[in-house]
């Protein structure tokens, strides 16, 4: 699909985002129809408000028919628990929460400690532990290509086996956009409708569509520290450590989840016109400049991915 800098009209009259919001409703239909349990990742941030708005597109004047599912590992921003809740809320739709401390309570998984105890990773125990109690066969998430070069390499239905892993070998090819759901019992799909979008194109659509959003997206002041060339927020579950200074500066985040390895960006930025154009100028990748836990080596996401992370 051709990506344009301005949304502006095609030869058939439609602009850049009405042809990525069409493919979109279209894959979120193939999932409804294809699919006897379907679910969809729903974490209150960016891309799952995307998410949102077009399943409820793709289904009106019917409700969305799926619930959707947030993982939280415990660590999450508390104003984007407020905003998930209240979203949830205005949608109407069911909300489950798995949770990573209950998975840690029950001894699935162990507390990470030492100088950067990230619950990131414990998610995927948590994800596969609510797939199986569910018996949920596809998962819509809104990860997109131009995240990190792993998931570039995902179909927008990718096959999963039996234990939740990933073998990009094992990839149903997708021509002519005719997508593929089968899998053999106790698998199931992951599906990607925002494999296409662009992080510029979500602020697009969120501005088009006067989305509302998490406020920590937006320059606030908050008290951070710098570490590995990143600013995280001190906070109860992360602090400075040795020789780590806390000071107070003008930021904001560019996606959200565990604050133990979620950083954050200094952003002047304070509506959603600023922030498009401070992306469309920016050279970084969303979660290559501010998420520690994709930093941990070349592969790191993939490796996630192949355990049956997002």
């Amino acid at each position: 699909m051709p990506h344009s800098r301005v949304d502006g009209p095609g030869l058939d009259g439609r602009t850049h985002l009405d042809a990525l919001e069409s493919q979109s409703v279209h894959i979120l239909r193939e999932v409804a129809a294809e699919s006897e349990r379907p679910v969809l990742l729903f974490s209150g941030g960016k891309d799952s408000v995307v998410m949102l708005r077009l399943a409820e597109k793709a289904f009106w004047p019917a409700a969305v028919p799926f619930p959707v599912l947030h993982v939280d590992t415990g660590h999450n921003f508390p104003e984007v628990l407020a905003f998930r809740d209240a979203q949830v809320a205005r949608s109407g739709v069911r909300l489950l929460v798995a949770s990573v401390q209950a998975s840690i309570d029950a001894g699935r998984v162990r507390e990470p400690v030492g100088r950067d105890p990230s619950r990131n990773r414990l998610q995927t125990r948590t994800l596969l532990d609510a797939l199986a109690e569910y018996r949920f066969d596809a998962v819509v998430t809104g990860a997109r290509r131009d995240e990190e070069k792993a998931r570039a390499k995902e179909r927008i239905f990718s096959r999963r086996d039996e234990f939740g892993q990933w073998d990009p070998k094992r990839q149903q090819p997708e021509l002519w956009s005719l997508f593929n759901g089968r899998h053999l019992p106790g698998e199931h799909v992951r599906v990607f409708p925002l494999s296409n979008w662009t992080e510029l194109d979500i602020w697009r659509y969120i501005e088009r569509e006067e989305l509302a959003v998490p406020s920590i997206y937006f320059a606030h002041r908050r008290l951070v520290f710098r570490r590995d060339g990143m600013l995280l927020a001190d906070g109860p579950h992360l602090s400075p450590a040795e020789g780590e200074a806390c000071f107070d500066a003008l930021v904001r985040y560019r996606t959200v989840g565990d604050m133990t390895c979620t950083g954050a960006v200094e952003s002047s930025a304070s509506s959603v016109g600023e922030i498009v154009a401070e992306v469309a100028a920016s050279r970084l990748t969303e979660r290559g400049a501010t998420r520690a836990d994709d930093r941990s080596g070349d592969a790191a996401m993939e490796d996630r991915k192949r355990e049956g992370y997002f």
